[in-house]
């Protein structure tokens, strides 16, 4: 504006338009500075293991914590956020049955302060953190509530093996019978197993079994991290532990073997604590189950991975590894946390017997899904795993098919499909075992590294 535009204009009035025109121009941005952090989404992931919640949101965000006893609550305060519909919402997201949280509610505690109330069910060491973005996900609020006697794995076993078996006596108990090709024949009588120990035939100087042998199923992915989905909307972390739950049963069935999951329903569980699970309960052998995928629907088959000390074997190996691998940033991992995850790196010098081991069973288990799917690599697969570096227990990673495919995502999903996996599965794992006698139980192992 100009005294030549405007020429009845005296200079005040110029001054006063000027000053509307910064205003005007300036505001906007001030109201965008002035706009509260939101919570977009708010989720809630029960387990025994531990309750997570998750508030997704738009900015960073301020809070502190703190318990409250007598009853037990656990209380967060988030300054500076808006009191949406969100969190007014909390209350109606806990689910009766969830084992560590009784209530949970938000409300305007002071200005400019929202504060969330969680009513628990029993004492709780709280962990309250951040995450950056990561995958689908915005930042995160994270409240993990864990049990202070929290389930042990051990004790999963242990009620396992209220039926127990008098274990095998030789590797001639492994018959398996033409009709019933994934049942052991032969019923041995029962009886409690104190002692398990590998013994040496005085006539063949073989190894013989004579104890449980172990396994970890792993499902992989699971709460916050879905996994990869497939066109129809199929999330792998639904479908690993819909399969691993049928082969827990079939393995549970067999005369000297049990199982346990390092999840049984939906929740996340960090790479290395699946890891530090197995161990804890002297796993004999570590199968971790996926559902694999790829840019291309057009990719099918069923594939093996087990870890590798110096490089991938392929390049589909190693990018499968990274994303894999990533699934801590995903489901989100408290990095401040040290006391849940193993301080020092897995490996060691049983690891180069243990990959080999490894590779053994990964052979077993490639050649029974081999005749149920077809194989997407005909040879076992090598990457650095994190999932798989426990130093002195076989481990295998199972992709039992690609949801990135829509034929192999219908028959992901399908009963039937699910229990010929399983079978495949527990077939390998007893070819395996046939071959190779499990040994002593691991001195590292029974130390509880």
């Amino acid at each position: 504006m100009s005294k030549r535009a405007h020429p009845n204009l005296g200079r005040r009035q110029l001054l006063r338009y000027a000053g509307a025109s910064l205003i005007l121009s300036v505001s906007p941005i001030a109201g965008a500075a002035a706009k509260l952090p939101s919570v977009l989404a708010v989720r809630i992931w029960p387990a025994a293991d531990y309750t997570r919640v998750t508030l997704e949101h738009d900015a960073p965000l301020k809070f502190t914590h703190f318990i409250v006893e007598n009853p037990d609550r656990l209380v967060v305060d988030i300054e500076g956020v808006e009191f949406n519909s969100v969190l007014d919402s909390l209350a109606r997201k806990v689910a009766t049955d969830d084992p560590n949280i009784k209530l949970l509610r938000a409300g305007r505690f002071k200005p400019g302060v929202v504060r969330l109330v969680m009513e628990l069910k029993g004492k709780v060491n709280p962990q309250v953190f951040t995450l950056e973005p990561a995958g689908e996900y915005g930042r995160r609020l994270v409240l993990d509530v864990y049990p202070v006697n929290p389930p042990d794995p051990m004790m999963a076993l242990l009620e396992g093996r209220k039926d127990a078996v008098e274990p095998l006596k030789n590797e001639h108990d492994f018959q398996i019978t033409e009709k019933r090709p994934d049942e052991v024949a032969a019923k041995i009588p029962e009886k409690p197993i104190e002692a398990p120990e590998v013994q040496t035939s005085k006539k063949s100087g073989k190894p013989i079994v004579d104890r449980l042998v172990t396994i970890m199923l792993d499902p992989g992915h699971g709460g916050e991290d879905p996994g990869a989905i497939g066109k129809a909307g199929t999330y792998e972390k639904n479908v690993t532990l819909e399969v691993a739950r049928r082969l827990k049963a079939r393995i549970d069935a067999e005369p000297n073997m049990r199982a346990v999951l390092t999840r049984d329903s939906d929740f996340f569980v960090p790479l290395q604590m699946r890891v530090q699970k197995a161990r804890r309960i002297q796993s004999d052998l570590f199968l971790s189950i996926h559902a694999d995928a790829w840019i291309k629907p057009d990719a099918k088959g069923s594939s093996v991975f087990v870890l590798s000390e110096k490089g991938a074997s392929s390049t589909q190996a190693r990018l499968l590894a990274q994303k894999e691998n990533q699934a801590d940033l995903i489901g989100g991992v408290n990095i401040g946390s040290k006391d849940l995850f193993l301080a020092r790196t897995l490996l060691d010098l049983s690891q180069t017997g243990t990959i080999n081991d490894s590779l053994k069973l990964g052979k077993y288990l490639l050649g029974e899904l081999g005749a149920i799917n077809t194989l997407h690599k005909a040879n076992v697969e090598q990457a650095g795993f994190a999932v798989l570096k426990a130093p002195d227990i076989p481990s295998a990673l199972i992709e039992t098919a690609f949801i990135s495919n829509p034929e192999e995502e219908s028959r992901l999903n399908d009963d039937a499909y699910q229990e010929k996996l399983a079978g495949a599965i527990v077939r390998g794992i007893r070819q395996y075992f046939i071959k190779h006698p499990p040994g002593p139980k691991s001195k590292l192992a029974a130390l509880g590294w």
